[in-house]
């Protein structure tokens, strides 16, 4: 799809699901069309293009996250969001930075392992009904089968014809499978038991690759346990044809897919990259901010990860990295990082304006779908623009009076207003409810009113 859309065309599409911010939009625009373009130039100067990764600069809850997520949906690019506070430096406890690579990697991999699985689904029901008929009809002995060879014509002509009908059988069965006349029947069915001895890894580098690799080499010394079981005709089915569908993926060729995916066109999101920068001199706890950086480094540069699916270069991944930097600014990363997020994009605060757009205009728009919740028990319930308008407004003043969480304000208010008619709805008569600037009044305005309540509730 990327080859299709210009920078203004995701712009469009952004625009569809995301109010305002068109400075970040226009940005990641014009990272993603870059990468697009470096794929045009000719091969020796396209290695030397590095991309040019982001940094979004802005409080919580204004869209900085859904921009990167909704980004990666529109182009299909492998994409992880990892928070960078989960990460610490080799020698405390936390995360291995390196793990996020290796987590889209193991992403990507599974996504292309569905989807070739998916596109082998029809073969792969062929030959599950091949084998559901075995099960529902055995095959003739051996020995009938060597009596046919050297037995008198008398025995030929009688085994030919026990053939016969046996494929006609055979197809009789096919029949009333494909019609679900066997539905009830049961069936015994040997399945593979994929559970494992649970084996604990203690490392401070790496660890969650030791598990994984030490759990593959478990699995190829232990014999594969199978167990007998007695399922029905549509279950046996639906396993058959998921155990033939794996074994008609070529795992190779979805590994070095996937692995080319991730080096050309992953995006890693680092959220809270705020919360690893700190003042220098600084001791204590937050001591291994500046080593978490420093082990960033050479990851966000380009360097070559070590995975079980082999080594991934991170050289052409694009980050896009985020906080809201209210206590620390972006120049208290240490300079080399800083350089290595060469675009900076300040996302603007929310008020009542754009909380009034988002809660209307988006294709999945909250009331959108809180409407199509109701509209499950039977209920329609309609909004007027006033009702709309005193609910964006309400939210700008406590998101003022309390913590400002931007649009995940609306969140909290939509839940509380609604508490009543959500809990009631199944048992309601009425088929319509109006929720007009009165209800909206009478449900938050004593809430909003007193801070300390707004606090708790809001």
């Amino acid at each position: 799809m990327m080859h299709d859309l210009t920078p203004a065309e995701i712009v469009k599409e952004l625009d569809k699901f995301i109010i305002g911010q068109g400075r970040a939009k226009r940005s990641v625009a014009i990272a993603l069309r870059n990468r697009w373009r470096r794929r045009q130039v000719p091969p020796p100067l396209r290695d030397e293009i590095a991309p040019k990764n982001i940094i979004m600069i802005g409080p919580t809850g204004v869209g900085k996250t859904e921009i990167a997520r909704r980004l990666s949906a529109l182009t299909d690019s492998p994409f992880s969001k990892v928070e960078a506070s989960k990460f610490t430096e080799v020698g405390y406890v936390g995360r291995d930075v390196e793990s996020m690579v290796r987590d889209l990697l193991e992403l990507t991999v599974n996504q292309g392992k569905v989807r070739a699985q998916e596109a082998m689904l029809d073969k792969a029901l062929n030959i599950a009904e091949e084998r559901m008929l075995d099960l529902l009809l055995p095959k003739s002995s051996g020995r009938a089968e060597a009596k046919s060879e050297e037995g008198t014509d008398a025995q030929i002509e009688l085994v030919t014809s026990a053939k016969e009908t046996r494929s006609s059988t055979r197809e009789k069965l096919r029949t009333m499978l494909r019609d679900g006349k066997m539905d009830n029947r049961y069936v015994d069915l040997e399945v593979s038991d994929r559970s494992m001895p649970m084996v604990e890894i203690f490392s401070n580098v790496g660890m969650e690759e030791m598990g994984i690799n030490f759990k593959d080499m478990l699995g190829g010394m232990m014999p594969k346990n199978v167990k007998r079981r007695k399922v029905k005709v549509p279950e046996a089915m639906e396993i058959m044809t998921q155990e033939e569908a794996q074994n008609l993926v070529d795992m190779e060729k979805i590994v070095k897919e996937a692995v080319q995916r991730v080096e050309q066109s992953g995006i890693i999101f680092l959220d809270e990259i705020d919360k690893i920068a700190g003042n220098n001199g600084e001791s204590g706890p937050n001591i291994s901010r500046e080593g978490v950086q420093r082990d960033l480094l050479p990851i966000v540069e380009g360097s070559t990860v070590t995975t079980k699916y082999g080594p991934v270069k991170t050289d052409h991944i694009l980050f896009i990295a985020s906080g809201a930097f209210h206590m620390v600014k972006p120049s208290d990363l240490i300079p080399e990082l800083q350089g290595r997020f060469p675009i900076r994009v300040e996302l603007d605060s929310l008020g009542k304006e754009e909380f009034f757009r988002i809660l209307t205009e988006p294709e999945n728009a909250l009331i959108l779908q809180y409407q199509a919740l109701i509209k499950t028990e039977d209920l329609s319930i309609d909004f007027t623009k006033d009702a709309i308008r005193l609910i964006a407004s309400m939210a700008e003043d406590v998101n003022n009076m309390t913590e400002n969480i931007g649009a995940r304000r609306l969140h909290t208010l939509m839940e509380h207003l609604l508490e009543d008619i959500l809990f009631d709805a199944p048992d309601l008569s009425q088929t319509q409810v109006t929720i007009d600037d009165d209800f909206v009044n009478d449900k938050l305005k004593d809430i909003k009113n007193d801070e300390d309540l707004s606090r708790y509730i809001l």
